[in-house]
């Protein structure tokens, strides 16, 4: 500071022009910090517009945009910026909404700083239905809103996240652990598989009767605990309404029980397919998708472990948020594995699909 202070000295800056000199400096710095943002959001869908591809219909001040690969509509304000993406064949919904920060200092120096905000549309996602009436009522009470979203409740799940109760009692957020050993063993498999872990209605504490008029019930040494797949469910399902079957099975709209046969059912969008080998390109995920890993645990290929995709973290590194045994429940750090789809970690060399719900 010492050497600095002659050296302005000798500019003989006045009063105005230094405070000229300041405003510049970060008027720059926002700039950056602007363009750093796009890059995470517009970039990747301008990227992928296909030739031609044109305002389709307008809506006040919001123009709608088809572009492929998965087929999806984009909402831009009157500046060109993207605020919200709507694939075809899905319920989520990514809006641009206030900046917020997701971090979990005790296992990671990662943090993941997003504008986007992952919410269920009514119905699935289909071209042109920027113009029904049902769209446009729910678009006007989700732009902007802070209310929680899939990010925000998966983030309830966490180490010290505090717990709040229903009217009735029944905690239905905090601090998750991993299913534990269980010294009542039930037997409980499905379809004459291996035993399954704690699935939401484990972690409720309370049975739950499923569509399909099947009452699964919990075990109290599983109390607060749930597995990949139950983390899932617990989020998407009980707290944001997206149906659930009781089983693996292929009938139903549900999410299925299993991470195995999520990955391999049919609800929402394949964006990236499922295959025996690690995808080479993963720059169509968004946030809110689901990614699929294949574990040692399971033999034959078949899928083990299931998270929710979070975004790029501030080293721009994509990161994931999953329930696991070795970092004792619901994580986006690096203790038993890190969580990231890039490099050669566990989990990134595990990775095998994607889906949008």
């Amino acid at each position: 500071m010492k050497r600095l202070l002659p050296g302005i000295r000798r500019f003989s800056l006045t009063r105005n022009s230094a405070l000229f000199l300041v405003t510049a400096v970060l008027l720059t710095a926002s700039c950056v910090l602007t363009v750093r943002f796009r890059h995470h959001t517009d970039h990747a869908e301008a990227s992928q517009a296909s030739p031609g591809a044109g305002i389709q219909a307008s809506s006040g001040q919001l123009h709608f945009e088809r572009i492929g690969n998965p087929a999806r509509t984009v909402a831009r304000d009157r500046h060109g910026t993207v605020i919200a993406t709507f694939t075809d064949g899905a319920r989520t919904a990514v809006l641009t909404g206030p900046s917020r920060t997701f971090a979990e200092p005790r296992t990671t120096d990662a943090q993941v700083v997003t504008k986007s905000w992952v919410r269920l549309l009514p119905k699935a996602w289909a071209r042109g239905a920027e113009r029904s009436d049902w769209f446009k009522t729910w678009l006007r009470s989700r732009l902007g809103s802070r209310d929680p979203d899939i990010l925000a409740t998966a983030f309830d799940y966490m180490a010290g996240a505090p717990a709040r109760t229903t009217a009735a009692g029944v905690t239905y957020s905090g601090a998750a652990r991993y299913t534990p050993g269980t010294t009542s063993d039930s037997g409980r498999a499905l379809q004459g598989k291996p035993r399954v872990g704690s699935d939401f209605y484990d972690y409720l504490g309370i049975p739950w009767t499923f569509p399909d008029a099947v009452t699964r019930r919990p075990e109290k040494d599983r109390s607060r605990s749930v597995d990949s797949s139950g983390y899932v469910r617990l989020v998407y399902g009980y707290r944001s309404g997206f149906p659930l079957n009781s089983r693996d099975s292929a009938a139903g709209s549900g999410l299925q029980r299993t991470a195995d046969a999520i990955a391999h059912g049919r609800l929402g969008v394949p964006v990236i397919p499922l295959t025996d080998r690690r995808p080479a390109v993963i720059q169509q995920l968004q946030p809110g998708d689901l990614v699929f890993f294949r574990t040692r645990e399971l033999p034959g290929g078949r899928i083990g472990h299931i998270g929710i995709y979070l975004g790029l973290d501030t080293a721009d590194h994509p990161r994931f948020i999953s329930s696991r045994k070795s970092a004792g429940g619901p994580t986006m750090g690096d203790k038993g594995g890190t969580s990231r789809l890039d490099g050669d970690g566990y989990y990134a060399q595990g990775l095998r699909a994607a889906r949008r719900l």
